[in-house]
């Protein structure tokens, strides 16, 4: 979600994160038949990451540094951290060469807070929206479940190149408005390591729509606590790479105040 968060900023307001940890924990329904491979792969990769341990964290708080790519090529990093607690809350802090921005959600609403620019706004429906789709693509999403009380299909799609003698099986989440993610896991310990899947944009002055692709790669899996997290994650958007979040430090179920959360009444209460 972070990348996302950034997206947002950098383009004159702020998405993320976490990449790897944004998600909703709800409770499960039967699958609408998964394919029985695609189910085994998932299972495997929920007992890879954690297991029980994985699916009882209920809050998360990472810090560290997210990097901006133009064309392929690194910016000047920026610090972050990020606070979530399941299943839909999400504040992240950006600050460096003396700005601080901050994006928050909280289910169907959010904020945003930018000290350069001196506001502090309710969250536009283009950022609501992003904030949806990156709960909706994380990787959380098809480990804890929350896709079968939404209608998706999980189906086997198969095994793809992952480098020197390296595989990954992919499985596919298809909802019932089309929209698709595919997920690859590594065959040789199961872990997530791959999120792909396309996303519309208009195009200015016209009603035509272009598809672009968008895709996590996931790295350095480190397991805190007997739950694993990936503490880098490259974005990239058509094949390029367009954003790098990397973790100093990853904390679960610690408290997180709901105050983080709720506006402030004006720019001076932003804490």
């Amino acid at each position: 979600m972070i990348r996302s968060l950034f997206s947002k900023l950098a383009s004159a307001s702020l998405l993320l994160l976490l990449a790897a940890f944004a998600g909703a924990a709800q409770t499960e329904k039967p699958s609408p038949n998964p394919d029985e491979k695609a189910a085994k792969i998932v299972q495997r990769g929920l007992q890879a990451m954690g297991g029980d341990r994985y699916l009882n964290v209920k809050t998360v708080i990472g810090r560290g540094f997210f990097t901006d790519y133009k064309d392929g090529v690194s910016g000047i990093p920026l610090r972050f951290a990020d606070y979530i607690v399941y299943p839909d809350k999400e504040r992240t802090e950006f600050s460096g060469g003396g700005a601080r921005q901050i994006q928050t959600n909280d289910h169907d609403k959010g904020w945003v807070f930018d000290s350069a620019a001196i506001t502090l706004k309710d969250q536009t429906a283009a950022q609501l929206e992003d904030f949806r789709l990156a709960t909706r693509t994380g990787v959380e999403n098809l480990l804890r479940g929350a896709w079968r009380t939404q209608g998706a299909k999980l189906s086997y799609i198969g095994r793809r190149e992952a480098g020197l003698a390296r595989r990954n099986e992919t499985v596919r989440l298809t909802y019932p408005d089309g929209f698709w993610i595919e997920y690859e896991f590594a065959a040789d310990d199961g872990l997530p390591a791959k999120v792909l899947y396309q996303r519309k944009n208009k195009r200015p002055d016209t009603d035509e729509m272009d598809e672009i692709a968008e895709e996590d790669r996931l790295y350095k899996p480190i397991t805190i606590d007997g739950v694993v997290a990936a503490y880098v994650i490259d974005h990239f958007r058509n094949g390029v790479q367009t954003s790098r979040t990397n973790y100093e430090s990853v904390e679960f179920n610690k408290t997180v105040p709901d105050s983080l959360f709720a506006k402030p009444a004006n720019i001076k209460a932003v804490k």
